[in-house]
């Protein structure tokens, strides 16, 4: 009994972690393959069902919180030193906000979703890709774009709110390109 306590711990304690090398798709999907909680199958069915390459749905993950399951923005601060209230609500692997999170469980009726499983993350961040791919004209190959309608939101995106923001253009751009080095990595594992 105490021996299968401490097995479920491990399992547990492994999913509550970001993969140890996150700039390696390979990588990811062999630390991440097991019977409960395999996320290439994962992202692979979040592929199928929207039709954004696998890639950019990781690259998007690993740009929003490096697949941390618990990340968060960073707190303000009060005064310049006490700690205050996040930016905001983003939360989870998705870094999803607290009302688009509950449009998407409303919309695909996945009810107990949570931002911290990877596959109900990685579904949410193909479903959000789709629906910004079919509003705004996005191809679903454009990592670049996707991701800039992925940070700005579907409004953000059409006003052009990236235009003069260097650094956000700066992090789509990171994302397109780690996109194509996990399609790379991806076409070459065993």
């Amino acid at each position: 009994m105490r021996i299968a306590f401490i097995v479920a711990l491990l399992l547990l304690a492994g999913c509550a972690s970001a993969p140890r090398d996150t700039r390696n798709a390979c990588a990811i999907f062999e630390q991440r393959d097991g019977w409960f909680n395999n996320w290439q199958r994962a992202a692979n069915h979040a592929e199928r069902e929207y039709g954004v390459p696998v890639p950019i749905l990781m690259a998007t993950i690993y740009t929003e919180s490096g697949f941390r399951p618990n990340a968060r923005p960073p707190r303000t601060k009060l005064l310049g030193f006490i700690p205050w209230k996040r930016q905001s609500t983003a939360y989870g692997f998705s870094q999803a906000l607290n009302g688009t999170w509950s449009e998407y469980k409303r919309s695909t009726g996945n009810l107990m979703a949570r931002r911290t499983k990877f596959s109900d993350a990685i579904h949410f961040v193909a479903w959000y890709h789709n629906k910004n791919s079919k509003k705004n004209g996005i191809a679903r190959n454009d990592a670049y774009n996707l991701y800039l309608a992925y940070y700005l939101g579907d409004a953000g995106y059409r006003k052009g709110a990236w235009r003069g923001n260097t650094q956000l253009q700066k992090a789509a751009q990171r994302s397109a390109n780690i996109a194509n080095t996990y399609a790379k990595q991806l076409r070459s594992c065993d």
